[in-house]
C-alpha cells in the first residue's frame, strides 16, 4: 500500500477539485474530512460535491448523518478507518480531503479515550455559555490556547466540552490529545498535505462561490430546515443566520450574500491560522504552482 494522502486547506480554495483529479490519476476513492459536509440537506450550504463530482470519483462520508444527530472527532475517525479498510479490499487507493482542523489533529494524534463526562459540570457551563459566551471563550483560551484556536466561539458544544474535560480529569483537550492512546489504524501511512492561497486570489473566488450557492438554491435549502423546525446549532452553518435574516425580510439579498463573505473570510482566515502553526508533509501555495502540477508531484511521490 502505498502512501494515504490527506489533504487539507481553507475554504473555497478548490481542495475536492484537485483530489478529484488526483483520484482518477491513482484509481482513489475520496474520503471527506470536514465537519459540516457529513450532513444531510445542507449540500450547497455546506459546499459538498455536486452530482457531476460525485458521479466521476466515489465518496465517502459525505451527507451521510441527519440534521440532529451530531458526531465526535473520535466516532469519525473510526468511521474513516473503516472506509479506508473498504477502499483498500477493492484495491483502490483511498484520498483524504476537507478543512476541519479538529478531525486533521484527531487522524494526526489521535484522541484520547474515555468520555469523563459530568452532567452537573457540563449543566452549569453550558448555562454559563448561554449567559456569556465570550467569558466562556476566554476561560478556554486560558486553560489551553492551543484548543482554542481550532474551536470557534459559537461552537458551544465543544467549547462546553473541553471546560468538562479540563474540570473533571485537571487536564486540558490539547493534554489528553498529547496522552492519546486512542489513534487511527493507518496514523503511520497518513501524509499530509496542505494547500494554501494569498487572499487575493482567495477572496474572489469565495465571494464567487457564494453566488453561485445562492443562484443553485441555497436559500430554499435554510427556508426548508426553518419550516421543518430542526435545530442546527450544533452544525458551523455559515449562511443560515444570514439567509434567515433575508427571508424574515430584515435584510436583502445582497446584504445577505455580503455579510456571507465576509464570515466566510474570517472562517478562512482561522483556518489558515490553525493549518499554519501545524506540521504537514507537503505544503503547496495556489499562488507558485498549479492544481495540475501539484497532483503531478503527488504521483511520483506515490
Amino acid at each position: 500500500m502505498g502512501k494515504i494522502f490527506s489533504i487539507f486547506g481553507p475554504t473555497g480554495l478548490g481542495k475536492s477539485s484537485l483530489a478529484i483529479e488526483l483520484a482518477k490519476k491513482i484509481n482513489g476513492e475520496i474520503i471527506g474530512v470536514d465537519s459540516r459536509q457529513v450532513y444531510k440537506g445542507i449540500p450547497i450550504g455546506t459546499a459538498q460535491p455536486n452530482s457531476s463530482q460525485l458521479n466521476e470519483v466515489p465518496h465517502h462520508l459525505i451527507g451521510f448523518k441527519n440534521l440532529n444527530e451530531k458526531i465526535s472527532a473520535g466516532e469519525y475517525m473510526k468511521l474513516i478507518d473503516k472506509k479506508i479498510d473498504q477502499i483498500l479490499l477493492k484495491n483502490k487507493t483511498p484520498i483524504l480531503c476537507g478543512g476541519t482542523g479538529l478531525y486533521f489533529k484527531t487522524l494526526k494524534e489521535g484522541i484520547f479515550e474515555g468520555s469523563h463526562t459530568n452532567e452537573e459540570i457540563r449543566t452549569r457551563l453550558e448555562k454559563e455559555y448561554d449567559d456569556d459566551k465570550q467569558a466562556i471563550f476566554e476561560k478556554l483560551q486560558k486553560i489551553d490556547s492551543n484548543y482554542s484556536k481550532i474551536v470557534h466561539i459559537n461552537n458551544k458544544k465543544r467549547l462546553v466540552r473541553a471546560l468538562e474535560v479540563f474540570e473533571t480529569t485537571g487536564k486540558t483537550m490539547s493534554e489528553n490529545f498529547d496522552s492519546s492512546s486512542l489513534k487511527s489504524r493507518y496514523v503511520d501511512d497518513y501524509y499530509f498535505i496542505y494547500l494554501t492561497m494569498h487572499n487575493d486570489l482567495l477572496h474572489p473566488r469565495i465571494y464567487k462561490r457564494i453566488k453561485i450557492m445562492i443562484e443553485d438554491g441555497m436559500v430554499d435549502e435554510v427556508e426548508k430546515i426553518i419550516r421543518n423546525k430542526i435545530d442546527i446549532s450544533h452544525i458551523d452553518y455559515i449562511g443560515f443566520k444570514e439567509l434567515t435574516s433575508f427571508l424574515d425580510k430584515e435584510i436583502s439579498i445582497d446584504e445577505a450574500i455580503e455579510r456571507i463573505f465576509i464570515r466566510s473570510r474570517q472562517y478562512a482566515k482561522r483556518q489558515k491560522k490553525w493549518f499554519n502553526a501545524n506540521s504537514f508533509d507537503e505544503v503547496f501555495s495556489l499562488d507558485d504552482i498549479s492544481s495540475n502540477d501539484i497532483v503531478d508531484k503527488l504521483i511520483q511521490i506515490n
